[in-house]
């Protein structure tokens, strides 16, 4: 499935916080979206996943206005890993991840066997499978992240927008996270605040600055020292991953020295 941003622009309290954003995630693609703080990625994802309403633009699922949709019907094509994803109730990890079936549910519709054995699944493919019985309230934020990201996969989407995936994740998670989703066959748009790791688990790279998109292409297109300077404000040096050919930055801390923080 094709996700298409066509010149999107919302306002937030009378601040146009994305201007005119255009932007493609083709079928089993990750798309990483990067900028400093403030620059509108969280925005433009909850522009995709229904919390923010463009007032210019459209976002398409081949073709389709997403917004013209049923909730139910986009549900069932878009799942969301949000900053804000949290849960109130102290409901079981299992019981939180079987929460990802209800757009396929009516009203207190039971779980089928393979919807059980498709949640199962999720747990173990995240590593919270020994988890099931805890409830979430008394997890690590790291633990309850994955539950999150497993509820996300039971949605079975076509799309999956994440917005930072791997805050509170230890290293390893992180990157059994990213490796996950170069594998998931979906249409992946997800902000990431490391570079390093953006280069490696994602095949394109859009940069936002003030709202705007201001580079979008390759990796090795997108990360240069002179992008790095105008955009994020530090001094960098790019180089070739030594295995991998992905290039990694190196930051150059001295520049730093009397900046504000």
């Amino acid at each position: 499935m094709t996700l298409s941003l066509e010149e999107v622009s919302v306002f937030v309290a009378g601040r146009r916080l994305v201007r005119e954003l255009s932007l493609t995630v083709g079928p089993d693609e990750v798309v990483g979206l990067l900028g400093p703080n403030g620059s509108g990625k969280t925005t433009a994802l909850r522009s995709v996943y229904r919390a923010l309403r463009p007032v210019g633009g459209a976002v398409r699922l081949d073709g389709e206005d997403l917004n013209a949709m049923p909730a139910r019907a986009a549900a069932r094509r878009v799942a969301a890993l949000t900053q804000e994803g949290h849960a109130d109730l102290d409901f079981t990890v299992a019981e939180t991840v079987a929460l990802g079936r209800a757009p396929h549910l009516r009203g207190n519709q039971a779980l089928s066997s393979a919807e059980h054995e498709l949640c199962r699944r999720a747990m173990a493919r995240m590593d919270v499978a020994h988890l099931a019985g805890r409830g979430v309230l008394s997890l690590s934020g790291g633990e309850r992240q994955r539950v999150l990201v497993a509820r996300a996969l039971v949605q079975e989407p076509r799309v999956l927008i994440l917005d930072e995936p791997t805050n509170h994740l230890d290293l390893h998670h992180q990157l059994r996270l990213l490796a996950m989703l170069r594998g998931a066959g979906l249409s992946v748009l997800v902000s990431l605040h490391d570079l390093n790791l953006a280069a490696a688990a994602c095949d394109r790279l859009a940069v936002l600055a003030a709202g705007r998109l201001v580079a979008c292409g390759p990796p090795h297109e997108v990360l240069t020292p002179s992008l790095l300077r105008e955009v994020f404000g530090v001094e960098a040096s790019v180089v070739p991953h030594p295995l991998t050919g992905v290039p990694q930055v190196l930051y150059d801390l001295t520049a730093m020295k009397g900046t504000p923080a």
